[in-house]
């Protein structure tokens, strides 16, 4: 094999499954937030990165940058100085900003994972929602869903069984107790049955307090299984269903399908004005009193009727001679063709 064969395919052979440079992956013990998308997942990146950042420093209030180190005199300090000095603070700006929210490859397609650091991903998630259900803004064009992840494990039963029975005892434990639903989801992996785990968690959680009750309709809580491959994503949510499960198109939907109703209410006096019209066709009863006085006339139609019907007597009295004719000429031929045989 020559040589130059050889460098292209060092050069391009083998880099199709080589990960991104500084990419994470999600592993047990992780806190964050997972961001779904169709497809762009870059994009959605970008836009969890930007919404999760607005709503942080709001909730939490802005990061403080980093101490960048000693600073240089105004005699040291030329123009070299000062562009390596200004390139090191936005360096340092960035690696802050890094700190509070940082991605990581989730391992399906179609879902992003940010690692959250001093932030509680349930509070803040809730908060982002909450503002969008009362503002009815759209601030994505990418992302569907946002689900806070409180706590990892391994995605095998016995490590979720032990996980869960100490996890769940925040919300469910004697005295706490609520209506629940259990929301499970299995990407890239089949070692977890659907109707297991939900039996298995659902035991637990009437372990930790009997009076918990499952309601599929409008539960107080929602408890969030998300497994992809090998690990165990958990979370507790609140206002699952009025959030239309943590999605956020169609929170911003749903004003357009709500700001329907005042138009139907309008609608209503429309309908009721045409009482006048209804009193004015009442009205008219003089006119069919004035029709009721016909009634001679119809006496007399009604005569009419009699004659008619004498008539349709007749026609019957003959019709009915007619079919006892037929029926002895019928008898008749039947004695006839007996008499033959």
């Amino acid at each position: 094999m020559s040589e130059t064969r050889k460098r292209s395919r060092r050069r391009f052979g083998g880099h199709a499954h080589k990960k991104q440079r500084g990419a994470r992956e999600l592993e047990v013990g992780a806190q964050g937030v997972l961001v779904t998308c169709n497809m762009n997942e870059r994009k959605c990146t970008s836009e969890a990165f930007s919404l999760l950042s607005e709503y942080a420093d709001a909730l939490y209030g802005p990061e403080q940058p980093a101490d960048t180190g000693d600073s240089l005199s105004e005699d040291e300090e030329d123009a070299e100085a000062a562009l390596k000095k200004e390139v090191s603070q936005i360096q340092s700006s960035m690696k802050t900003r890094q700190q509070r929210f940082s991605a990581a490859q989730s391992g399906a397609n179609n879902v992003v994972f940010i690692h959250t650091h001093g932030v509680d991903p349930e509070q803040l998630v809730h908060h982002i929602l909450s503002d969008l259900h009362q503002t009815k803004k759209r601030k994505s064009r990418v992302i569907l869903r946002m689900l806070p992840v409180s706590g990892t494990c391994r995605a095998f039963p016995e490590y979720m069984e032990k996980f869960l029975s100490v996890f769940l005892e925040r919300w469910f434990r004697a005295p706490q107790r609520a209506t629940y639903q259990i929301c499970f989801k299995a990407r890239n992996s089949s070692h977890n049955k659907r109707e297991e785990v939900i039996s298995a968690v659902a035991g637990l959680v009437g372990k930790l307090n009997p009076l918990n009750k499952v309601d599929l309709t409008n539960p107080e809580l929602s408890i969030i299984i998300e497994i992809i491959k090998t690990v165990c994503c958990v979370s507790v949510l609140k206002d699952y269903m009025l959030f239309r499960k943590y999605n956020l198109q169609e929170v911003a939907k749903e004003s357009t399908n709500q700001s329907t109703g005042p138009q139907e209410v309008a609608k209503e006096p429309t309908n009721q004005s045409t009482g006048p019209q209804e009193a004015a066709n009442q009205s008219t009863g003089p006119q069919e009193a004035a029709n009721q006085s016909t009634g001679p006339q119809e006496a007399a139609n009604q005569s009419t009727g009699k004659q008619e019907a004498a008539n349709q007597t007749q026609e019957h009295g003959e019709g009915e001679k007619a079919e006892t004719e037929s029926c002895n000429f019928t008898a008749g031929n039947g004695t006839k063709e007996a008499e033959l045989e």
